[in-house]
């Protein structure tokens, strides 16, 4: 009786679970989250990401309009990469139909912005809520895609992303009512606002809404994996048998992440749609998910920062190549068949030199970051903390006949 009285707890309450390695480590880091190492990180995460933002803006101001119009670019592809970096490298989820994710949130806004300009609502307001319809939209489709995954593995998981991008130009044609089949849908034209008409160019324009839109999901995700759901994550990724044992709900992380990845993924598709005052099937192909995937590999697996360089590659490398073979003195039909297969076959060795000269991708070659006062304290009193090695008396020399 006294020991079911204990087992049920004092007040009545169900006795807690009792605890083993990994989740004392998760409930440690977790209340150190929500504790000094959260009030320490998160506000200088937020600072760090208000001064890049800030560096980008301003860099906007040296480009000329063509390099704003590929740099807008480089920040949508950036949402959507490191949405996927952080689903394939915190939960080991793969997912090749991101680019169909992206095509949600470029629809969702394209019709929401259609529907609030016949309604008389133009300029930033009808961004904001175009935007927020992209985001509704490609989260609801990857919670469906996050309970999917949260039963399937591996393959069976890659198997059904993919199944939804190669179905996107169907389905768009099955309701061309709404989609526009292949032509797709077309949006008004979205110009600077009036203060700033007579500071900067449109294309520059563009440039600050992605590198803002970018700046804020992108920020979110970093908060998020820093987290406890960070962590919950990597628990799955590592051990799902084992972060299940400890009562990790392994089903809800992979949800979460599925629709974490998603939301910044619509995101990046509603910027591209604004930049190009469009969206069709056509712009989210196999080949644009495989190359989100590239990116991502190439930059640096489950690194933000290598999503960021990844997408770079993916943006410029095309633009690049065909530079180079303007440059020659090509016919046209030799021209038009390296434009179209060249980037392909430079993706592919880039991919293999990069994986196998730097594992970690183009992040893993920078050089690592040096340590914080606090870190190099802690490393400091760690290494004086170790115990020196005993002398055994083996190891003790032996005295001569003379020392004796």
């Amino acid at each position: 009786m006294i020991a079911g009285t204990q087992a049920r707890g004092t007040a009545g309450t169900p006795a807690p679970r009792t605890a083993g390695p990994l989740t004392t480590s998760i409930r440690a880091a977790g209340s150190s989250t929500r504790g000094a190492g959260a009030r320490r990180s998160t506000p200088r995460l937020l600072v760090t990401a208000l001064v890049l933002t800030l560096v980008a803006i301003g860099a906007t101001f040296l480009l000329d309009p063509y390099r704003n119009y590929q740099f807008a670019l480089i920040a949508a592809t950036f949402c959507a990469t490191a949405g996927l970096t952080l689903l394939i490298g915190l939960t080991g989820q793969l997912s090749l139909g991101h680019a169909a994710l992206m095509a949600a949130g470029g629809y969702g806004y394209a019709l929401a912005a259609n529907a609030l300009t016949e309604a008389g609502v133009d300029g930033v307001p009808r961004f904001v809520l175009s935007l927020a319809a992209a985001v509704a939209a490609s989260a609801l489709l990857g919670l469906l895609l996050g309970l999917a995954a949260a039963r399937l593995k591996g393959p069976y998981l890659s198997g059904v992303t993919l199944v939804l991008v190669i179905a996107l130009p169907a389905f768009t044609a099955v309701f061309s009512g709404v989609f526009r089949g292949d032509q797709g849908v077309q949006i008004a034209y979205d110009g600077v606002p009036e203060l700033l008409r007579t500071v900067i160019a449109v294309e520059q324009w563009q440039a600050w809404v992605a590198i803002l839109v970018g700046a804020v999901f992108v920020t979110w995700l970093a908060v998020l994996r820093n987290g406890r759901a960070g962590l919950r994550m990597r628990a799955v990724r590592d051990d799902e048998t084992a972060a299940r044992l400890q009562g990790v709900r392994a089903g809800r992380v992979k949800v979460l992440a599925f629709t974490a990845s998603s939301i910044t993924a619509g995101a990046g598709g509603a910027v591209l749609c604004f930049v190009t005052q469009s969206v069709s099937p056509g712009a989210y192909t196999l080949a644009f998910s495989l190359l989100l995937v590239v990116a991502v590999v190439i930059g640096g697996l489950g690194s933000l920062l290598g999503a960021f360089l990844g997408s770079i590659v993916i943006v410029m490398l095309p633009w690049l190549i065909q530079t180079a073979t303007g440059a020659l003195d090509l016919s046209a039909d030799a021209a038009q068949r390296l434009t179209g297969n060249l980037p392909v076959l430079v993706f592919g060795v880039l991919l293999i030199v990069v994986t196998a000269a730097w594992p970690g991708g183009i992040r893993g070659a920078l050089p690592k970051r040096m340590p914080r006062r606090g870190e190099r304290g802690t490393q400091a009193v760690a290494v004086a903390s170790v115990p020196e090695p005993r002398t055994t008396p083996a190891a003790e020399p032996i005295p001569t006949t003379t020392e004796r």
